[in-house]
């Protein structure tokens, strides 16, 4: 699973292909909530507020 900004999208979805080899699902994070979940303050590869849940 990945939080990235909009500059690191195809590389987190790269990586989850090159690690899991399907396709990731791909999320807008001001669309989804979960109750036991709170998105993380910066992109998984930068210090950009992420704007993506690749899973």
């Amino acid at each position: 699973m990945y939080c990235v900004c909009e500059r690191h999208l195809e590389k987190a979805m790269d990586e989850f292909v090159d690690v899991y080899e399907q396709p990731p699902d791909l999320y807008l994070l001001e669309k989804v909530s979960f109750t036991d979940w709170l998105a993380p303050q910066h992109c998984d590869f930068c210090d950009q507020p992420p704007k993506y849940l690749v899973v």
